[in-house]
């Protein structure tokens, strides 16, 4: 049971990467981004690739991150120069991501890892642990890092930009910024520290795959919801630890859950979906009226 949720909870720091995505454009931005998907295999395919001819993983996985930043990038220009729909843009970049990740993994489904030194095999190597702690501990680490520089980001004269265009952009509009760009840097950010989470995802599960990303804004979506109805959202900073926190949760969870000998892996789609479905629901039973709050405005917290 021990091994199980030390399982899920690496698990979960590694998701709580895409999760920090999914919450800047879901919650801040107000962005229905369904890149996220294409995204995930985007950073895990470029990554494998880079690391199966020879490069050092840190580099690759620098090098997945930038991808998702690019990825991030042709969303926004779609949606803010093209002036095609949001959720459509995020579909086309996502489409056309499926042929590009085949594309990069030489038109292979997948791409193993097996044998192939990865950044958790270096700390292992480095600190005299066991693969699975140097998951942990790499999970931490990248949760903490992303984590601290977004919410810094995030209180600068840039960031509250950000924050304002998904709260207000009529009003940020009149005061003079540039929505277009804001909403693009957004896309970006997000992006970048999806692709980040999907390389090192391939690297945990020893391989990446075109279907890694399948249901990833969901699972994104499940972290989100969850952290914001266990651990609130009263801040900025409360809300980014709620995030890494709901993940970890999440995955907890769906392991306890699989477990169970009348459930398989085959399930683990519904489950996700009831669990979102739940969590989303919950809060408008505590609401008068069934409203819930959506987006963060301009405040410096």
């Amino acid at each position: 049971m021990l091994s199980v949720l030390l399982s899920a909870a690496s698990q979960g720091l590694l998701w709580a990467l895409v999760a920090f995505g999914v919450f800047i454009t879901y919650r801040i931005l107000d962005f229905a981004d369904l890149t996220t998907d294409g995204t995930v295999a985007f950073g895990g395919a470029t990554c494998a690739l880079l690391i199966t001819v020879g490069a050092d993983p840190l580099l690759a996985t620098f090098a997945a991150t930038v991808m998702g930043c690019l990825a991030g990038l042709l969303t926004g220009v779609l949606a803010t120069k093209a002036r095609i729909p949001a959720i459509l843009s995020g579909i086309l970049v996502q489409l056309a991501l499926y042929s590009i990740n085949l594309r990069v993994m030489d038109n292979k489904s997948n791409l193993a890892l097996l044998r192939k030194p990865t950044v958790f095999r270096a700390v292992a190597d480095l600190l005299g642990v066991s693969n699975a702690v140097s998951e942990l501990i790499v999970g931490l680490f990248a949760v903490v890092l992303c984590g601290t520089l977004l919410w810094l980001f995030l209180r600068t004269e840039k960031g509250l930009a950000i924050r304002a265009t998904g709260g207000n952009p009529r009003m940020i509009r009149a005061s003079g910024v540039n929505t277009d760009s804001t909403t693009i840097l957004a896309l970006m950010i997000a992006n970048a520290l999806i692709g980040l989470g999907g390389s090192l995802l391939a690297q945990q599960q020893g391989y990446s795959d075109v279907q890694m990303g399948v249901g990833a804004i969901v699972i994104g979506l499940a972290s989100v919801v969850i952290g914001e109805v266990l651990f609130g959202r009263k801040s900025l900073l409360r809300s980014l630890i709620a995030v890494a926190l709901g993940s970890i949760v999440y995955r907890c969870v769906i392991a306890l859950i699989m477990l169970a000998p009348f459930f398989n892996n085959g399930d683990l789609k519904i489950l996700t979906a009831a669990i979102v479905g739940l969590a989303l629901w919950i809060p408008r039973l505590k609401r008068p009226g069934g409203k819930q709050k959506m987006l963060y405005g301009g405040r410096k917290d």
